[in-house]
């Protein structure tokens, strides 16, 4: 029987009682791009299902400050808790009808927690060069996100700039915009096996943006074809996020 799907809600559906991890997700710019379900899929593990939204697989390229990466009760790890991160993600429902997020890979400015993350949450982390530049907060502000990728994957790059438009409030919030932003969840694999880590933080507060460059190729890097039209292109001061333990997804609900 085909598990029931589980809802789009604002806020986090669960608590996490233990966490392992707590970051901040802060300066952050989302551009996403229609792509056909089957293209996706196929760069998938067995198990996982893409999620679509009006027929289409979407997948973002985001890049972000990671700041202040420390465990539960402890003080961040100095410079290497902060750092500018870009990851290439999409949406899956996991075999129990659960939605979460899955990266294709998330290029970050530091050696040492490239291969801790790789080693521990089993996430294709890269060690990229890495930069933020911009002026200004707000609607106007602008961004401009560098990344070159070092190891392990070869050469992949991404240029970004944007302009902060306005924020989005109340009925201006669309289904899209939730269907990519609440997500409570990520997959991975451990070997043969799935994995499921819940994630909670604030609802986003989400603005407009418009975007001045886009020269990239982490998307060809990922595996993934040309996109789709134009992307859909947002920006966020960010939030507070926990991290809970990864779980292992029961073979018995891969059936």
């Amino acid at each position: 029987m085909k598990p029931r799907l589980e809802p789009i809600t604002a806020g986090a559906p669960h608590d996490i009682a233990r966490s392992v991890m707590l970051q901040g997700w802060h300066d952050l710019t989302a551009l996403h791009w229609r792509y056909e379900p089957a293209e996706v899929q196929a760069l998938l593990p067995e198990g996982f299902v893409v999620d679509t939204f009006d027929g289409s697989a979407w997948v973002g390229l985001i890049p972000f400050r990671m700041r202040r990466i420390r465990l539960p009760g402890l003080p961040p790890f100095g410079p290497l808790s902060s750092f500018p991160e870009t990851n290439i993600r999409t949406y899956i429902v996991d075999p129990t009808g659960r939605r979460g997020v899955f990266f294709f890979s998330l290029d970050i400015s530091r050696l040492l927690p490239t291969v801790v993350a790789r080693l521990g949450y089993r996430l294709p982390y890269c060690w990229s060069v890495m930069s933020i530049d911009g002026d200004g907060h707000g609607s106007g502000a602008t961004r401009r996100y560098s990344s070159r990728r070092r190891w392990p994957r070869g050469t992949a790059t991404s240029q970004v700039e944007i302009q902060v438009g306005h924020q989005l409030t109340g009925s201006d919030i669309t289904e899209l915009d939730h269907f990519l932003t609440a997500r409570w969840a990520l997959g991975t694999t451990f070997g043969r096996r799935l994995m499921w880590a819940k994630v909670s933080h604030p609802p986003w507060p989400i603005h407009t943006a418009t975007v001045l460059e886009c020269d990239e190729s982490l998307l060809a890097a990922a595996g993934l074809g040309p996109p789709r039209g134009e992307p859909v292109v947002r920006w966020s001061p960010g939030v507070e996020v926990r991290i809970g333990i990864p779980r292992s997804i029961r073979r018995s609900s891969c059936r």
